[in-house]
């Protein structure tokens, strides 16, 4: 019944928002006579302070036209690769004309960025994936909107999440050979688990997971979001937070954790914070700071900008990664497409480097709690595991800002390119024709023997699949 209310409520505020926005342009015009009166800029600030506050704020784009390769400027067409019920893997493909350029633009690592589902869209990551274009090929996991999925498709759980980035892997590793991963926030325990079943089953896995802020271990250093989801039950949850999204939506009827809710409690975190910055707007609007003013415009613009969780993600999230913290303690059992469930096991990965990191005043993710996974990989040679704490970064700043750009992506980048092989002893003891195991054989297997594939470290497969190629 909330998401109904708040829907009516948005719907009856609309002619007033459509007015505040028509007055503040009319008196931010000197050529009207409204725009001529002594007090016009004041109240030209106010109506658009108002406007801002009171529009809805539709899912923005990545507007990543060009990108700068050492000098050079390169053209980028954003296209969807995989289009899924849920979720599009997206590509930024890099155009040239300048040979030179091409033959680097080809040589360069393949990065899958793996964004977080958790109330905002992937173009929060949009400074990541601006920086990242520059020395990668980039493919982002774009998660849609769960009230525009029409009921039909089904639900959507983390056992789907988990199996989605597995695909993703999969995709690009049959484009090119492997890839590299990189998790921000939420999917740094999907990602884990993602490649932790692909270890476990004999695929070949990314040559490197970059997991950074993320609730690992949400026990260490906890924070007020791991205290709300740990402090409260599961029903109390499910009971009050959990609504049916409104008939005029394409996914009428489906149960999610709407967005409006999330981005309620990323304000009440830090409610002063936010409301100085409004107040900093409209001084900036007063003064004719036109930059300041666009600078904040486009921050709300994507802050502001929330999207609808399917509801059985949102528990199992809850439930999995901050109650039973099944992936530290080794129970978490996961639902593959075929529908039997395999015990996720983080210390078979053998083959990927690991690099996690942390920003120093994160008050998402709490100190410690990325740096964990390390704990849990332990068949990854401690030289092929990384750990950066960025100084000064709060959750955002370690992969937006100007502490990402001069800070954690150096670092990023020269992980990634010292892993862009797979570890010699690897590649000089595969043979061609075992270098990756089929993921259909593997879970045939485990069709026949389900409970082999829960209990045992390592489940059998019936036979050798062929060799990934590279294109």
């Amino acid at each position: 019944m909330l998401y109904q209310i708040y829907e009516t409520q948005r719907t009856m505020m609309e002619p007033f928002v459509d007015f505040a926005q028509a007055a503040a342009k009319l008196y931010s015009n000197p050529l009207t006579p409204a725009g001529q009166n002594p007090l016009a800029q004041r109240v030209a600030a106010g109506y658009s302070l108002l406007y801002r506050l009171g529009k809805d704020y539709e899912k923005p784009s990545f507007g990543l036209n060009t990108v700068d390769v050492d000098g050079t400027s390169v053209a980028v067409h954003e296209r969807i690769e995989l289009d899924k019920p849920f979720c599009e893997l997206r590509r930024f493909k890099r155009f040239t004309d300048d040979p030179g350029t091409l033959t680097r633009l080809k040589s360069q690592p393949v990065v899958l960025i793996v964004a977080p589902l958790s109330g905002h869209y992937a173009t929060l990551l949009r400074d990541t994936v601006k920086t990242m274009l520059k020395d990668h090929k980039v493919y982002i996991t774009d998660w849609k909107n769960a009230r525009i999925v029409p009921l039909s498709e089904g639900k959507f759980d983390l056992d789907d999440y988990v199996n989605y980035v597995q695909e993703f892997i999969r995709h690009l590793q049959g484009a090119y050979g492997n890839c590299h991963v990189i998790s921000v926030c939420q999917p740094t325990v999907p990602v884990l688990a993602a490649i932790s079943l692909m270890a476990s089953r004999g695929e070949t896995t990314p040559l490197s997971m970059t997991m950074m802020g993320g609730p690992i271990d949400a026990r260490k250093s906890p924070t007020a979001v791991n205290n709300l989801a740990m402090n409260k039950s599961y029903s109390w949850f499910e009971n009050n937070v959990i609504f049916r999204v409104p008939s005029n939506f394409p996914g009428a009827g489906r149960r999610v954790y709407p967005g409006f809710l999330q981005h309620t409690g990323f304000v009440a975190m830090n409610p002063d914070r936010h409301a100085s910055s409004h107040y900093d707007y409209f001084k900036d609007l007063l003064k004719g700071d036109d930059a300041s003013a666009e600078a904040h415009r486009k921050f709300y613009d994507e802050y502001n900008a929330v999207l609808d969780m399917d509801a059985d993600y949102y528990l199992d999230t809850i439930k999995t990664v901050f109650q039973d913290f099944k992936l530290v303690h080794g129970t978490w059992d996961v639902r593959n497409p075929q529908g039997q469930l395999e015990r996720v096991r983080p210390q078979d990965i053998k083959t990927t480097a690991q690099f996690t990191i942390e920003g120093e005043l994160d008050d998402i993710s709490g100190s410690g709690q990325t740096q964990a996974a390390q704990g849990l990989c332990t068949g990854i040679p401690k030289a092929r595991q990384k750990h950066l704490e960025v100084k000064g970064a709060g959750h955002y700043g370690i992969f937006s800002g100007r502490r990402w750009r001069e800070s954690a992506y150096p670092a990023v980048k020269a992980f990634i390119l010292s892993n862009n092989k797979p570890p010699a002893t690897t590649a000089a003891s595969a043979k061609p024709s075992v270098k990756r195991k089929s993921p259909s054989v593997a879970l045939a297997a485990a069709k026949k023997s389900p409970a082999k594939f829960v209990n045992s470290t390592r489940p059998k497969t019936a036979g050798k699949a062929k060799p990934a190629t590279r294109k």
